[in-house]
């Protein structure tokens, strides 16, 4: 039996197999994966290791991950490992929708670990969502009252975190891969870890570590200005190439922000309108953030990432709720003062994204067919009839229809 600690990832995608599971291994530890699909699991036991390829212009390297395990997740075999001795961290890369579906496992694992008085544990959802780890605490407890609570209270920490690495489809044939596991990300990445919320290696020791660390997790003790420098800078410039990319029939990210009038846009709204709210907000240095913004344009720029506008623009509505992406930060921005035109030409690229085949648009498209586009932006945004932001946004969408090329 290997004397490595053990982490059970949730999610064998390549999210989890590109990002979470490599800094894990790199750490010291030894990767679980856990997913439905049984062909994917059975591939991991045969293979039991993969290739990361770091997508770069100028280079391609490999990094082998090695060593790794798979568990079928609607089997006891998940319960197992789960209640094992040697776990010591819960990582998930699902989607928010199936958070659901992990929590009565997550639950009976809880179960299990106090039935042997098992080490603490930490769980952390590394989904593309603020608070999406309290989210998973709040469906895990559901299912746990009396002692299992109790156990689950002292000996198991649920820490929110930040993600941030672009992790593309992948072709393993296209790139000369020797393993369908393989995968492609950018070499960039960033993960920040609520480091209060975290159990110690025993029940009474202080949050704040884990044993082993993982290199390359940062720990925050306020994890609000990264989810939000990111949520209105990195998702908000990446909605804002996607959607404008799609209006002119651009099939990536990268081909979008090389068109000098989608950059002109995704500048504007990063460098003098959510940034600007930012560092009012959150005290970043302009310099710093300055910086980072254009860090994140080189890496929309980054030809090598096939990152295709059709996966980013997906399920529009859900990027254009209140609090999300676009509308955030230009909501952000009223409070300071702050005019928006170019945050108001990505929302109305995005109310113009127009997929049959994506419910969210289908939806939409049909929805501002039907109430037309002012009272459907007052609706959706809740910017009223009369406001600046309204009218801009109705402004732009207008303007924007002549943008539209036919793919």
């Amino acid at each position: 039996m290997s004397k490595k600690p053990r982490a059970i990832h949730f999610g064998a995608g390549n999210i989890g197999r590109g990002f979470i599971a490599p800094l894990l291994s790199r750490s010291g530890y030894h990767v679980v994966f856990t997913d439905v699909d049984k062909n994917l699991i059975d591939t991991i036991n045969d293979e039991k290791a993969y290739g990361v390829h770091i997508l770069a212009s100028e280079s391609h390297e490999v990094e082998e991950v090695i060593h790794v395990k798979g568990v079928l997740s609607t089997t006891d075999d998940l319960i197992h490992e789960l209640a094992h001795p040697k776990l010591r961290l819960v990582t998930t890369a699902v989607g928010l929708h199936v958070l659901d579906k992990i929590a009565p496992a997550l639950a009976s694992g809880i179960k299990a670990r106090r039935a042997t008085n098992g080490a603490p544990i930490n769980i952390i959802a590394c989904e593309n969502a603020i608070a999406a780890t309290a989210q998973l605490e709040a469906k895990v407890r559901a299912h746990l009252d009396g002692a299992d609570a109790e156990y689950a209270t002292t000996h198991v920490g649920f820490a929110n975190c930040s993600v941030d690495r672009i992790v593309p489809p992948f072709d393993p044939d296209a790139h000369g891969a020797d393993s369908a596991l393989d995968v492609g990300v950018e070499a960039f990445f960033e993960w920040v870890v609520e480091g209060p919320a975290l159990k110690g290696p025993d029940a009474h020791a202080k949050g704040g570590a884990l044993e082993p660390p993982v290199h390359g997790m940062a720990l925050a003790d306020d994890l609000a200005p990264y989810n939000e420098r990111k949520l209105f800078t990195l998702n908000a410039g990446h909605a804002a190439a996607a959607y404008l990319g799609h209006l002119l029939a651009l099939r990536t990210v990268a081909q979008a922000i090389a068109d000098p009038r989608v950059a002109a846009v995704v500048r504007g709204a990063l460098h003098e309108e959510s940034g600007k709210a930012l560092c009012r907000k959150h005290r970043f240095a302009e310099a710093t953030h300055g910086k980072y913004i254009e860090a994140i344009l080189a890496r929309f720029a980054n030809e090598a990432v096939q990152d295709h506008v059709a996966r980013v623009g997906r399920a529009p509505l859900r990027k254009l709720g209140r609090g999300d992406r676009l509308v955030g930060p230009a909501r952000m921005c009223t409070e300071y003062g702050i005019r928006v035109p170019h945050l108001a030409t990505a929302i109305a690229a995005a109310l113009w994204y127009d997929d049959p085949a994506d419910e969210d648009s289908v939806a939409m498209r049909g929805a501002i067919g039907e109430k037309g586009v002012g009272p459907y932006v007052a609706e959706l945004t809740g910017f009223e009839d009369g406001h600046e932001v309204h009218i801009l946004i109705v402004e732009k969408y207008k303007e924007l229809e002549g943008w539209k090329v036919k793919a």
